[in-house]
């Protein structure tokens, strides 16, 4: 016969109290009754509560707590009921906060029904007691429909984190986080992201890149400091998975850009403890065999399965166009783009960069199959990095490294060749059509565009399944909408939507803010401000935005999908608007776009 919560109750606090009593004469026991036991002195629950991993039964509850200034092991109760004020008590548990946990919690919280709100909270021996946080399940079979926010690039240090906030009031039922939760990067002024950190009072700790596992913990502890981010976890469950900032920039399976192994030790060790305390502060479901493997699956009822991946850590292998993906970095100037070429051009059938994975066979294999055997209206894959091709015109790639002018000039020849063959073909001039028909290049390469040849495969399985894909990417800290085309661009995939970051600055830190109209077509004088019309410098780009930071609102029904593009109007300052810059929608019946 199962206990009621009265008796649970009495029962948790007379074994603590058995449990002093017993290990008293211990000489740990003594030096604790000398500072302060946790029978007197109230835990500190300073990083507030979180949910996530939310399944129709279950949802993993997390908090952390300590005694301040002691280094014991705190015991906890955990409690989730169907009201706020804990009357209708549906489940409820011990557990402790560990100090090889850097005193984190989290439980894994069940008998629960689906498409239901629930209240959750933690108490400690003394009464102390936690925030109470709201999460959720995942919706019954009958769902009709499914809102949830989307977030990607966090960097403490450049701004406040007013996208958390506006989505606390959104109405979104879920959030997901596609990486960057935090970044590695020290204090040092001259650091990414750190001109205004001073200012803005968001000076980020411990001061150096982080390596080691205090240095990860005490990052994380200064990330989750912040009251906007605690008031979003507290308000709704999340989803989340890494991208490489929470290691090292620019990171792959064996190594990364910012890791240095003569000065910062092995990168094993490096990433290992990365992932130790990822799913220490994260209310991630922990499969505790295999702390790097995070990809999954969640089914919203009949309307959508989720599947997130994990593409920086868990199978791919090290960028092979480019430094770490970059074709403009210094250290492989001039960049000529042969090696990428040469990858795309079969050999006895075979593509030379076939062997180049964002994921592994493995990780590949899950995905495909579980595409194939839901049932659901829509395919949602949570994916790190833009899936699209993002491939510029050769002569607007080649005229950036020249100069500004030179840019300029083929920017606007190119344009103007697009628009001459929507509005008059026959006035095409050799220069326009040589222009029209010369080869589109990447400009980031640790994207999906860096493995063109997996991202071919896994566009071609899914699209034999006859499944409608979308695809939803973080990571190049600017907003998009794309469409997602095979190879030789004679076939539509499925559609991507992208978030621009939080904070993290995009393509205005570098003056190219304004080339967004140019990019996807709208500012084309054919277009006439149009969307999707394919007239931009990347051909499958439908919208963009390069300069706003703010997050994606996502809702979801059987007869369309619909991406609302939310932006701040600043992040330097805790007064802000967040405004809907740009609307979405993507019928299922069609597939057709529409642009509001």
């Amino acid at each position: 016969m199962s206990q009621s919560f009265e008796d649970q109750s009495k029962e948790f606090f007379n074994s603590r109290r058995r449990f002093l009593t017993t290990t008293a004469s211990s000489a740990s026991a003594v030096a604790l009754a000398s500072c302060g036991s946790s029978s007197t002195d109230p835990a500190e629950f300073n990083y507030g509560v979180a949910s996530g991993d939310p399944l129709t039964t279950s949802v993993i509850l997390w908090t952390h707590a300590k005694v301040k200034d002691q280094n014991y092991d705190v015991s906890l109760q955990w409690q989730i009921a169907k009201d706020a004020s804990f009357t209708s008590m549906v489940n409820n548990g011990t557990i402790n906060a560990l100090a090889s946990a850097g005193y984190t919690a989290k439980v894994d919280a069940t008998g629960l029904a689906a498409g239901n709100t629930y209240f959750y909270r933690f108490i400690d021996s003394t009464g102390a007691t936690s925030p109470v946080g709201t999460t959720r399940t995942l919706p019954a079979s009958t769902a009709t429909s499914v809102k949830f926010a989307v977030f990607s690039c966090t960097l403490y240090s450049e701004g406040y984190f007013n996208s958390y906030d506006a989505a606390a009031a959104s109405g979104a039922e879920f959030a997901l986080h596609l990486g960057d939760y935090i970044y590695e990067y020290g204090a040092d002024p001259t650091k990414y992201g750190n001109a205004d950190a001073v200012k803005l009072d968001r000076v980020t700790s411990p001061a150096n890149d982080i390596v080691s596992l205090s240095d990860y913990r005490t990052r994380y502890a200064k990330y989750r400091s912040d009251p906007s981010l605690q008031a979003l976890h507290a308000k709704m469950p999340w989803i989340t998975v890494w991208d490489d900032h929470e290691f090292a920039n620019n990171a792959y399976m064996d190594g990364a850009e910012n890791h240095n192994t003569a000065t910062q030790g092995s990168w094993v060790d490096r990433k290992n403890t990365a992932a130790r305390v990822y799913h220490e502060w994260m209310p991630i479901r922990t499969d505790a065999t295999n702390l790097l493997k995070i990809y999954r699956n969640f089914d919203f009822g009949t309307l959508f399965s989720l599947h997130m991946l994990d593409t920086r850590i868990e199978g791919r292998t090290k960028q092979k166009y480019g430094y770490f993906g970059d074709p403009q970095d210094p250290k492989v100037q001039p960049y000529t783009y042969a090696d990428y070429l040469t990858g795309l051009t079969p050999v006895n059938g075979v593509y030379p960069d076939a062997a180049n994975k964002m994921i592994s066979d493995t990780q590949f294999t899950w995905l495909t199959t579980n595409i194939a055997k839901s049932t659901a209206t829509w395919q949602i894959v949570g994916n790190q990095d833009i899936m699209a091709k993002m491939w510029f015109p050769v002569s607007v790639v080649q005229a950036q490294t020249v100069s500004a002018t030179a840019f300029g000039t083929a920017l606007t020849d190119f344009i103007t060749a697009k628009a001459t063959n929507a509005a008059a073909p026959a006035l095409l001039t050799a220069k326009d059509k040589g222009l029209l028909a010369q080869p589109r290049l990447p400009y980031n390469m640790d994207s999906w565009d860096g493995y063109p040849i997996q991202r071919e495969t896994l566009l071609q399985t899914v699209k034999a399944t006859g499944k409608k894909l979308v695809v939803l990417s973080g990571d190049s800290h600017n907003a998009w909408c794309n469409n997602l085309t095979s190879l030789d661009g004679t076939a539509t995939m499925g559609v991507e939507f992208a978030t621009t970051s939080v904070t993290a600055s995009g393509f205005e830190s570098v003056g190219l803010g304004t080339l967004g109209p140019y990019v996807d077509g709208s500012g084309n004088p054919a277009a006439q401000g149009a969307l999707g019309t394919g007239l931009g410098l990347i051909d499958d780009c439908n919208y963009t935005d390069l300069n706003r930071r703010g997050y994606l609102l996502m809702t979801v029904t059987n007869t369309d999908i619909k991406g609302e593009f939310v932006f701040m109007d600043t992040i330097k300052s805790k007064t802000y608007k967040a405004t809907v810059g740009k609307t979405v929608t993507v019928a299922a019946a069609t597939l057709k776009r529409t642009f509001v």
